[in-house]
């Protein structure tokens, strides 16, 4: 059989097309790229991806802006790469901007594009992960900018809770740009090369007269440890793809699925002797939740979320007996484990992530109450609150609780308590539930015979060892049903594997409505 010139001649000059598409802006600004420590955007592709599974959608897509001379510049891919591929051997779909084109600035196409590769992932259940790398809306395409952006705002808000969504800041994220992150499940930053920002440092100077460089304004470490919005910070664009990586392995797929089992030592389930020695009884001493954290889950699996942001409490997916579970934790160690407002805004919402996507909750309890002060009730602490407790009380998957020592006032109640619709409570044998402690709860009660008594401080130690003995212990509440059992500290991880195998058929009908209205 003869060979088609014509039909080589059209694949040849396909392949050469392909070829200027990849190369984006052109080797020049690649090298650029590269100069400022980031990966170009196919790089990131490449290295995210399982060897040989990415397929690009729409490469071939170009602007339709008449204006500014936009038609006579080469934007291949409107400035940014769509598609899926494999990561770990399970689907991904992807956007990756392209800082070579334009800056990587969002226009009417690349938007739909976005939006579009979203719409596929929602359709096959699949993980969305967005690299995000833009100078912002492209000034010159006017109100197609904008319109781009609803797109993929809209598509993001209609894929919540369905699919996981990660963004990963991987340069510039500017303007109306952050609030796609903003709605996503997981914010990834990369030290030194990523920002956000509603507005920039030249729009605040001439605003407010305020001088502030990009990386005070909106640098990772301001994301991490001040405003929340960072989920994770790492040092490279490799080590934010790599945790990435790890992340997915602990999610399913979509909220239909359950996450991936890995195989787990049964000798990781044997009692540990350390576990009576780490918490110590005196409740005013302060120690390291991650050794009990490490005692009952599978040997280095814990993975931590936001570990520089409101650090009194502990967020993270970890795995028991090769299951994914997500772990709450108060953290005696930082404000003596107190809920404050950003506390309590963290946890709520790893909870509602965690019911939206059918990973069973560990929660680990020692809190004296909510932060005193005036700045706590000015910030408005029992708006958020309450938003902690709404998250527990609206999640229907798998709720484990283990009251290690305090459990005071309504920080109790918040921390899933049976009263919030914990499946299991479980209690050390020095844990303390009470409306309060012992040496504040005497000043209240036992106020008259205190001050009636000859020897005042001798009756309030009096009061006091009373008190403990009558509230300040778990019988009382497990006389009640409020705690199923009281353990032996050593079987916390045996008992928290054996009571997960048996929630997880769980089936919840919660009431019929278009959804509640959690105070924002």
């Amino acid at each position: 059989m003869s060979v088609d010139i014509k039909a080589v001649e059209r694949v040849e000059e396909l392949h050469r097309q392909k070829a200027a598409v990849k190369l984006g802006g052109g080797v020049k600004r690649q090298d650029e790229q590269r100069a400022r420590g980031k990966m170009t955007a196919w790089e990131r592709i490449d290295y995210f991806f399982d060897s040989g599974t990415f397929v690009e959608i729409g490469g071939f897509t170009e602007l339709r802006t008449p204006h500014f001379g936009l038609l006579e510049k080469a934007l291949p891919g409107d400035g940014v790469v769509t598609g899926f591929g494999k990561v770990g051997g399970r689907l991904v779909y992807v956007s990756s901007q392209d800082f070579t084109v334009l800056g990587g600035s969002v226009g009417e196409m690349h938007g739909k594009k976005i939006a579009y590769a979203m719409k596929l992932a929602v359709q096959n259940g699949a993980p969305f992960v967005c690299l995000n790398d833009s100078g912002g809306a492209r000034i010159q395409e006017g109100i197609g900018s904008l319109c781009a952006y609803g797109d993929v705002f809209f598509a993001n808000t209609q894929a919540s809770g369905v699919i996981p969504q990660i963004s990963l800041i991987m340069g510039p994220c500017a303007g109306g740009a952050v609030y796609s992150p903003g709605i996503t499940d997981f914010v990834v930053m990369v030290e030194g090369t990523s920002n956000m920002f509603i507005t920039g440092p030249q729009v605040i100077k001439s605003v407010t007269n305020e001088d502030v460089t990009m990386e005070e304004l909106g640098g990772a470490d301001v994301h991490m440890s001040r405003s929340g919005v960072a989920t994770k910070v790492c040092r490279s664009d490799q080590e934010a793809l790599d945790w990435v990586k790890q992340l997915l392995s602990y999610l399913p797929s979509n909220n239909l699925d359950v996450a991936p089992a890995s195989r787990f030592s049964l000798a990781s389930s044997e009692a540990s002797e350390d576990m009576l020695s780490i918490v110590p009884s005196n409740g005013n001493k302060p120690y390291d939740i991650y050794e009990v954290i490490s005692a009952v889950v599978d040997a280095g699996s814990f993975v931590e979320l936001q570990e520089n942001y409101a650090r009194n409490i502990v967020i993270g997916f970890a795995r028991i007996a090769g299951r994914s579970v997500g772990i709450v934790a108060n953290a005696p160690g930082e404000l003596a484990g107190c809920l404050d407002v950003d506390a309590s805004v963290k946890a709520a919402r790893f909870v509602r992530f965690c019911d939206a996507f059918n990973t069973p909750l560990v929660t680990l309890v020692d809190v004296p109450g909510f932060l005193p002060g005036v700045e706590q009730e000015y910030g408005g602490i029992i708006r958020h609150g309450a938003k902690l407790l709404y998250a527990y009380s609206e999640a229907v998957v798998p709720k484990l609780t283990v009251v290690l020592r305090k459990a005071y006032g309504g920080a109790y109640i918040c921390m899933c308590s049976k009263h919030l619709g914990a499946d299991v409570v479980l209690a050390w044998p020095g844990a303390e539930i009470a409306v309060m402690g012992p040496e504040g709860a005497v000043n209240i009660v036992f106020r008259k015979e205190i001050q009636e008594a000859d020897s005042p401080e001798e009756k309030r130690r009096e009061c006091i060892d009373h008190y403990t003995e009558k509230f300040a212990n778990p019988r009382i509440a497990a006389s009640l049903g409020y705690v199923d059992d009281i353990i032996d500290p050593r079987e916390t991880r045996s008992q928290l594997v054996k009571h997960l195998e048996s929630l997880m058929r769980k089936r919840v009908d919660t009431p019929k409505r278009r959804h509640g209205n959690i105070p924002l």
